[in-house]
């Protein structure tokens, strides 16, 4: 299987996570994935804590129905993106983000950092998304016990 360059796998990984940062439609989001029915969606995590967590979603349509869930139950703000790391001979790009998260049910918010590990097929389209998260601050939210957590007031 041919590599791509470093250059090509950082540009292909900052349109991706460019397309998130500035809450761009679904649709340009899954233009960024592999049309290959192994293309993965997963955010690891106990399932119990949140709907999207721990659950694996192949192909656009399950893409698509991770991108709808995670919009069902989160809003976000002022997401950006730095400490990219290619490994060219793999395909794959680890990133480092960071954004305020709201539970849209309970409107209780975090600031939070995130890992995201990307690989891409030979069009430089990406074949799994993984994401690594917060699962504990998402579920004292979605509970409506974060703030109560941190000693704020509701």
């Amino acid at each position: 299987m041919p590599h791509h360059k470093r250059a090509d796998l950082l540009e292909a990984a900052t349109a991706f996570c460019n397309s998130f940062a500035s809450q761009a439609p679904p649709d340009t989001i899954l233009a960024h994935f592999s049309s290959s029915p192994d293309t993965l969606a997963i955010e690891h995590g106990q399932r119990a804590l949140a709907p999207f967590l721990g659950r694996e979603y192949r192909g656009l349509q399950g893409v698509r129905a991770y991108l709808e869930t995670v919009a069902s139950c989160l809003t976000y703000a002022d997401m950006r993106f730095s400490d990219y790391i290619v490994d060219a001979a793999a395909d794959r790009v680890a990133v480092r983000g960071a954004a305020t998260f709201t539970w849209t049910a309970t409107g209780e918010s975090w600031d939070e950092v995130f890992a995201y590990a990307l690989t891409f097929d030979e069009q430089r389209k990406l074949l799994r998304y993984e994401v690594w998260a917060d699962s504990g601050a998402a579920y004292l939210a979605s509970q409506g016990r974060l703030k109560e957590l941190r000693g704020e007031r509701a």
